[in-house]
């Protein structure tokens, strides 16, 4: 199944927005805050272009209106992206939203289906890997 992910800011004004697969109808926040950076992580290393659009900020890198500039195109480590995901989540650094209700954490399981909205809204500036 695939679900929409939405960027949007304090205001509601939406700023990007992803679709991710995920293989069950019950599935936890950790595993849709994998499943998108992941998704994000992988796009970007395939192509490696000039700005990086995603969740965390990769290190070394300068925020634009366009992205996330790398000062060195180089391959972002998926992994170390998702750990730092992780921790800001816990340390409040966005919220997500699933069908306009907050999830309160990693382990908290969401049933899924195709009507399902999930939002990411950013509290603080985000740096990664």
């Amino acid at each position: 199944m695939t679900i929409t992910i939405k960027d949007e800011s304090l205001t509601g004004d939406i700023l990007n927005q992803i679709q991710i697969a995920v293989e069950n109808e019950i599935v936890t926040v950790k595993d849709i805050i994998t499943a998108r950076v992941s998704a994000e992580v992988k796009a970007y290393n395939k192509k490696l272009p000039e700005y990086f659009k995603g969740l965390i900020r990769p290190t070394a890198s300068e925020k634009t209106l366009n992205g996330y500039k790398l000062k060195k195109r180089k391959k972002i480590d998926i992994e170390q992206q998702t750990f730092i995901a992780f921790d800001a989540f816990q340390k409040n650094g966005y919220l997500v939203l699933i069908d306009d209700q907050q999830a309160e954490s990693l382990e908290q399981e969401v049933l899924v289906a195709k009507t399902t909205t999930v939002s990411f809204v950013k509290l603080t500036p985000l740096v990664g890997g």
